[in-house]
Formats: structure tokens, sequence, C-alpha cells
């Protein structure tokens, strides 16, 4: 059985989790992480040095990095649909999966962490504003990729649509305006669609 340690807080154990249930996988959660701790034990340490979630187990293989561990067990459950067989196609995907990790995340994560995780007495409005400045030319460059297509990567949905949708949904999920995407929209109405994202997506902020 798959071992998937971490809280469903965290933006990255939703990507493994939801990569799970999309692919139908039998697996084990443990909560770790934040409150529940764990990640500092030296047990845990052994396996995954960083003291972070997500990690996983499988069949006695140990892996860590949320991008990575969707493009793994994609990799070995849905070669040629989620994890595109096609060259260009898997390469494509995986700058998109890039992008959300090095690019699209840091830029809102300040937003999210003083919207929903710092009291509203000591939010701080610039670094609200430099954030949302930031995610709102990126959502602009994620839109007009859209356009163009159903899904990142095409016409289906791949490993690519995961981490992307986790983090549209946070953003989406914030107390604040934010300007009209229709075609970020429209794509992302249809993977809320998708019954394995339901539990994942439909989860609160915190």
């Amino acid at each position: 059985m798959l071992k998937i340690w971490g809280r469903m807080s965290s933006i990255n154990v939703k990507k493994v989790v939801w990569t799970a249930q999309e692919l139908a996988l039998d697996f084990q959660r443990t909560e770790a992480g934040g409150l529940f701790g764990v990640v500092k034990t030296p047990d845990y340490m052994a396996l995954n040095p960083n003291s972070l979630v997500p990690m996983i187990e499988d069949e006695g293989y140990v892996l860590w990095e949320s991008n990575v561990i969707v493009r793994y067990l994609c990799a070995k459950h849905a070669m040629g649909s989620m994890y595109p067989a096609d060259l260009q196609e898997r390469f494509d995907a995986e700058r998109w999966m890039d992008w959300q990790q090095t690019t699209l995340n840091p830029a809102s994560r300040p937003a999210f962490w003083q919207l929903i995780r710092t009291p509203p007495e000591q939010r701080k409005d610039d670094v609200i504003a430099e954030s949302n400045a930031a995610v709102e030319s990126l959502m602009a460059t994620l839109d007009a990729h859209l356009a163009q297509r159903s899904f990142m990567v095409g016409e289906r949905f791949t490993m690519a649509d995961i981490p992307l949708a986790c983090e549209v949904h946070r953003w989406f999920g914030l107390p604040q305006p934010r300007q009209s995407r229709p075609h970020v929209e429209r794509w992302y109405d249809s993977i809320r669609a998708r019954q394995p994202s339901m539990g994942v997506l439909d989860m609160a902020l915190s």
C-alpha cells in the first residue's frame, strides 16, 4: 500500500493525495507537519532530512518533493495518459509544473500567509499588494495559455493540471477581489467537476 505523510492543509500534500485518488490507488495517509509534528522526529528525518511534507513510501521506495511525487505516481500508473508518452508533451507538462513551484507559488504565498494565517491587526497591506500584483500578471499568462487549449497540455487532463489547479484553488479562495480570467475559470470549473478532485479542492483554506 502507498503511504503518504502530510496534513491536508498543505497545498503540496493536496497535490499528492489528489494524484493518488485520480489514479484510484489504495493509500494510507499519516497526519504530519504543522500542529501534527512528526517531521522533526529521528525516524522521519532519516527518510526525509528536509523535515517537510509530503513524503511517500511505495513498496519500500521513499520519495519527497510534491511535484516529483506527482510525476512518479503518474509515470508508474498512467504512462501515456496523465504522464504523456510524447517527449514534447511530457516536457510541456514538466515546464508548467516547475512554473507553478518556482514562479507562481512564491508570488502567491505572501498574500496567502497575510490573509489566511496572519491575524488582521498584524497584516501588512504593502506585502499583500505586492503579492497580488505579481500573481495577477502570472494569471494573465496562464489565462492566455488556456485560451488555446482545454487543459494545461492540450485536450486531455495530465499531471500538469494538478499542481496548477491546487495553486489556483488557493488563490481563488483568498478573501479579496481579483481580476476575471475567463479561460482560467473555465478550466478550473472543469477540474473541480472531476470526482477525484472533490474533497481536495472543496476544503477550506487554512
